[in-house]
């Protein structure tokens, strides 16, 4: 089983430093099991959304989708929250409106730039997650098409092909 070194587990003498946003992520694991975070779309690029908590409170990885709505991906991400056993290379055809998503494992060398509520929460990253990946409206995937409208976390970011997506790495 997994060893949680969270904020909710051990005392990092900083629990004084919380803001809201803190102790909403805290008050939500402790109440539902995980939380969702979102990040909106700006200038920079399109937004994503991620759970924190799911590791702590049931063993099972973080989950993150990208480049949708917010509600559309904290809608996901709170479904499939409550799954249990969801593992890389998983296909599911009952989260988005009919349409399928896979689950791929994201490379550990991604998690700074994308999950720093997360990073705050677990302190030792990485922690694993797998990303959501949503097919376009034709049914491909991104590595059908090399559609660049989510990130392809699966890879490194050296072998991620260059855009909106490596800015910050």
């Amino acid at each position: 089983m997994f060893e949680s070194h969270c904020v909710i587990c051990h005392d990092y003498d900083d629990r004084d430093d919380h803001d809201d946003v803190d102790r909403g992520v805290i008050a939500n694991v402790e109440k539902f099991g995980w939380s969702v975070t979102g990040v909106p779309a700006d200038s920079q690029g399109p937004g994503w959304a991620y759970t924190i908590g799911r590791l702590h409170s049931r063993g099972e990885p973080e989950l993150a989708m990208f480049g949708l709505g917010l509600p559309v991906m904290q809608s996901c991400l709170n479904i499939l929250g409550e799954r249990d056993t969801l593992t890389d290379g998983q296909s599911l055809d009952d989260v988005i409106n009919g349409y399928p998503v896979r689950l791929r494992a994201v490379e550990p060398s991604w998690f700074r730039a994308f999950f720093g509520q997360a990073m705050w929460f677990y302190r030792r990253p990485p922690v694993p997650v797998l990303q959501v990946v949503w097919p376009a409206r034709d049914g491909r995937f991104p590595w059908d098409d090399g559609s660049l409208a989510q990130p392809h976390l699966w890879l490194p970011p050296a072998g991620h092909p260059r855009g909106v997506w490596t800015q910050d790495v």
